[in-house]
């Protein structure tokens, strides 16, 4: 292997570890902000907390379970009318929720 195709290697390996590192406490609270902000789409947070949730292994503490959890399924429809289960409302209740947990 030339020096090169090392150092891509070494530099791949490394991105795929840090897109595996488990996502912290603000890494989670800055999903819901983007989101209440409208720069992050329900879907988008689906998404990305999907991939946490069904990740084996991981060993989370109660305060990101719980955040990780309320993001899964954000953009789940509560019926035809292309409404949300969760409205804007509850969303921006769950981020206040978060920071008052987190100052305790």
């Amino acid at each position: 292997m030339s020096p090169t195709s090392r150092a891509i290697s070494i530099c791949c390996d490394e991105q795929d570890m840090d897109a595996r590192s488990q996502p912290t406490l603000d890494e989670i609270q800055q999903r819901f902000i983007e989101l209440v902000a409208g720069r992050l789409s329900r879907d988008e947070a689906d998404s990305w907390a999907a991939r946490w949730v069904m990740e084996d292994g991981i060993v989370w503490d109660d305060l990101s379970w719980w955040a990780l959890n309320r993001l899964y399924g954000i953009d789940l429809p509560e019926g035809e009318q292309g409404v949300y289960l969760h409205d804007d409302e509850q969303v921006r209740a769950w981020l206040a929720e978060l920071r008052k947990r987190r100052a305790m």
